[in-house]
């Protein structure tokens, strides 16, 4: 699903020939609608979901304020059935319009603020991104970071190491940062992070559960403390339409889960993480 123009549904030739590959098909998903992700939400018993704004490349165009306000109306003519996370626009990166972008994202009525910062050269600890910050924990918002690898052909994936989101925590310990798509290939750190910040989330959009479960693939370490210590700060999510909500919440139900940890993890955790979001708001 695109909330952009029709004109701006494109993307650079060096931002996709690798996602292409590794994801087959997906730019032929921008014809995907609402209605289509109500209807898959409800044939897979999904009450409520969490719609990230993505502003990845600056060959777009800056399309954030546009995309934001979208997400806030879809977000009003669907009560209870959306969240929003809004974008900044991270190229120019420039300090004060970041923290006036975070004001009117909080303005809408979102829940927290998306970056991704490593897809145009930036560290997720880059000062240039501390107004940002502060005014996010200032508003009870969250931020959501890419934390992982990326497949862009121009970008190092260095940028979004999870030990670079532990410089975040540290300077800003009130601050909810939910680190998505899990922090692989660097696990073992993501999991030490989480361990460390007790407002620090694990999200796995994108990718695919099972591997998650499964010896060999580089997830063991996640997969046993998000099965024991972690299980309250983990975060069911699909990237929709990268991963579909049937097949994801099949395979997590086979990965071999506690029963109360694959609840909390499918929606309680969600649950509860908006909640406390909400309260901070008032």
């Amino acid at each position: 699903m695109d909330l952009r123009p029709e004109s701006e549904h494109s993307r650079p030739e060096g931002y996709t020939a690798q996602y292409e590959a590794v994801f087959p098909g997906l730019n032929e998903a921008h014809h995907l609608t609402v209605k289509d992700l109500l209807a898959e939400m409800d044939a897979n018993g999904v009450d409520s979901a969490w719609v990230h704004n993505e502003y990845e490349s600056s060959e777009y165009g800056d399309p954030s304020d546009a995309m934001n306000d979208a997400l806030g109306r879809l977000v009003l003519e669907h009560p209870g059935r959306f969240e929003g996370f809004g974008a900044l626009t991270m190229y120019p990166l420039e300090p004060m319009r970041a923290y006036r972008q975070v004001s009117e994202i909080a303005e809408l009525g979102l829940l927290g603020v998306t970056m991704e910062p490593g897809f145009h050269g930036w560290a997720t600890d880059d000062r240039r991104l501390y107004p940002a910050y502060a005014r996010a924990s200032e508003l009870g918002l969250a931020v959501a970071l890419h934390v992982s690898v990326n497949y862009t052909l121009h970008r190092p994936m260095i940028n979004s190491h999870p030990l670079q989101l532990d410089q975040v925590a540290c300077d800003f310990p009130d601050l909810v940062l939910i680190a998505c798509h899990g922090g692989w290939p660097w696990t073992a750190e993501m999991v030490a992070v989480a361990r460390k910040h007790p407002n620090v989330y694990i999200e796995f959009g994108g990718i695919a559960p099972k591997y998650v479960g499964l010896d060999g693939t580089g997830w063991e370490v996640m997969f046993r403390f998000m099965n024991s210590l972690l299980a309250e700060r983990v975060l069911h999510g699909t990237d929709w339409p990268v991963i579909s909500m049937e097949r994801a919440i099949g395979e997590w139900r086979a990965a071999g889960l506690k029963p109360a940890v694959l609840d909390a993890l499918l929606g309680g955790n969600a649950a509860r993480l908006r909640d406390e979001l909400r309260q901070r708001r008032r």
